[in-house]
């Protein structure tokens, strides 16, 4: 059976278990996707990944941030050693947690969770040139996919994308408004928090990017012009995955607009789409409602980092077991009248 007639056996079989209809709410729902992602009635999730893609951007030069460059690199670092927020939260989850260095200033020692696949060390400023050429874009694009087959070749079985990149928030508004056709004062957000004066920064440096873009153009010259490496990788990890089968959650404002440009260049991508959560930024709101997607959680995140998939992980589970509740007939259960 295909996508969508398993995606019908499932709520048929959802209808008849032993609860009253709909009482699990949108987990019920949840459930019947991954079913139909699956292609059984009683979809089974094993461990899961978090690929970290990790970048430098140019635009920083323009203020739009409240951290220094170098803080990529050192949290970079921090990754590996264990000792981030993403790291603790995914001992929770049963999820591993992998690097990729897609454009990160400076060299970073080997490590096994570490995938070096430098395109670049940091973009161009978005905000006065191209933020990377064509080629460096397919490059950034297919380090993502190589990340999503090596995460799925150490035993994936449901995965998500990261990110890590100082000033990817101001890429990240850009790219999100070039796709979707909005201002730059609906999806600019604070970021990590730039106060007023670094707001007004963050949306002329956007409206810079914005301004040199033509009509017509590829979603990937899109992305070239002002995406960042990161977010490219990002877009990588969920079309590899995709074609890998698996079940695909994302995390806040800069991974979601990686994926927004993944849904851009293979729509089917959106059949595998969990949203973690909801951002305080406010782009991430336009991303999640062009997609269809529901978040699973609404806990005032915006760390970054996969830590809003991977909180999400255990949900997806949980869902995924309710169809293996027994229906009336199986249980011997009068069913409702």
């Amino acid at each position: 059976m295909g996508y969508q007639e398993v995606l019908e056996a499932a709520r048929k079989r959802m209808d008849r278990l032993t609860k009253p209809p709909r009482s699990l709410g949108y987990l019920e729902e949840v459930g019947v996707r991954l079913a139909a992602i699956q292609g059984r009635l009683k979809p089974e999730l094993g461990p899961g990944a978090v690929v970290v893609a990790a970048a430098d951007h140019g635009v920083v030069a323009e203020g739009v941030s409240a951290y220094p460059q170098e803080v990529a690199y050192q949290m970079v670092l921090n990754f590996l050693r264990g000792g981030a927020a993403i790291n603790q939260l995914a001992q929770v989850a049963d999820c591993q947690v992998y690097v990729l260095d897609v454009g990160v200033k400076g060299e970073l020692p080997d490590h096994p969770g570490l995938l070096k696949r430098k395109v670049r060390p940091g973009t161009g400023n978005l905000a006065r040139e191209p933020a990377m050429t064509l080629l460096e874009a397919e490059r950034a694009l297919e380090a993502g996919r190589e990340a999503a087959r090596w995460a799925v070749d150490r035993g994936a079985r449901v995965l998500a994308a990261g990110d890590m990149g100082i000033g990817n928030t101001t890429a990240a508004s850009a790219l999100t408004a070039a796709l979707l056709g909005l201002a730059p004062e609906a999806v600019v957000g604070p970021g990590t928090g730039v106060g007023e004066e670094g707001l007004g920064r963050k949306r002329e440096a956007v409206a810079r990017g914005l301004s040199r873009l033509r009509p017509g153009m590829h979603p990937l010259e899109v992305a070239a012009e002002l995406g960042g490496l990161e977010l490219l990788a990002i877009a990588g990890v969920y079309l590899e995955g995709y074609e890998r089968g698996l079940p695909l959650v994302l995390d806040g404002f800069p991974v979601s607009a990686g994926a927004l440009l993944a849904f851009r260049l293979n729509p089917r991508v959106k059949d595998h789409l969990f949203a973690g959560h909801r951002s305080r930024e406010p782009g991430h709101r336009y991303i999640l409602e062009a997609l269809g997607l529901r978040p699973l959680l609404d806990l005032d995140l915006a760390l970054g980092e996969g830590t809003g998939a991977v909180l999400a992980m255990p949900l997806l589970r949980a869902a995924a077991r309710i169809l293996h509740m027994a229906t009336f007939e199986e249980a011997g259960v009068s069913p409702r009248q």
